[in-house]
């Protein structure tokens, strides 16, 4: 099977602003290259052969950077949007999909085994799988536990665990016929469409580095983290 990735980057990158203000998102550099030529370098040494970026905001930029592909070993195709459809809406677009593809945010740096996700899920036979990480969020505020208008509890700042998605997609083609044709749709509405129908989502949690670099101090942090060495692709 030709392993085959769609990478997401048609969007604004709103969060990273002023960063984004005059480059698309995905060609922000981190320590001197861009995000999503660093995800194309990891998917090309991980055996990828083909490749298609789903573009809408400033597309030319970003197809004018990346070509086809051959600079990386790896073909490049391009799926324009010509208006935006959300994380899931741009893979109904594309043509020729194999039954069995890797689907990815274009902002997201991690050291994931992508191939190897990818045929964990060929493996589990199921419709879609979704790469997690265990994320640990501390409350700022003291917390207050209230029955009748008693306290009957207090934490101080509290830390709680959160099982996340990683932006990474492990999917079969099938799942494709979920997805309806040129209107957003999110990420969010395909899941709740698979819970609605009782159909299994694989979920595979991934311990080691995940950044997703969608607000300016978490580039900052991936920024730093390849300087230093703690993420190495």
């Amino acid at each position: 099977m030709l392993k085959t990735a769609v990478i997401l980057a048609g969007g604004k990158g709103t969060r990273l602003r002023p960063y984004t203000v005059a480059i698309p998102k995905p060609l922000v550099p981190v320590a001197g290259k861009p995000i999503l030529e660093i995800i194309i370098i990891q998917l090309a040494k991980q055996g990828f052969k083909r490749l298609i970026i789903t573009v809408n905001h400033q597309a030319d930029i970003i197809m004018a950077y990346f070509g086809d592909g051959r600079k990386w070993g790896i073909k490049i195709e391009y799926s324009l949007e010509d208006t935006p459809l959300g994380t899931m809406g741009p893979i109904k677009l594309v043509q020729d999909l194999p039954d069995y593809f890797l689907v990815m945010n274009g902002d997201v740096l991690s050291d994931i085994g992508y191939a190897d996700f990818l045929e964990r899920h060929i493996k589990s036979e199921k419709i879609f799988s979704i790469a997690s990480f265990r994320r640990t969020q501390k409350n700022d505020y003291g917390i207050l536990d209230v029955k009748d208008n008693i306290l009957i509890g207090f934490r101080e700042k509290p830390e709680v665990q959160f099982v996340v998605s990683m932006g990474i997609y492990a999917v079969s083609k099938k799942a494709t016929e979920y997805i309806p044709a040129d209107q957003y749709f999110g990420f969010d509405m395909l899941m709740n469409s698979f819970l609605e129908k009782k159909m299994e989502v694989a979920i595979y949690e991934h311990v080691g580095y995940w950044m997703d670099i969608g607000r300016p101090e978490d580039y900052t942090k991936a920024d730093s983290d390849i300087e230093e060495g703690i993420f190495k692709y």
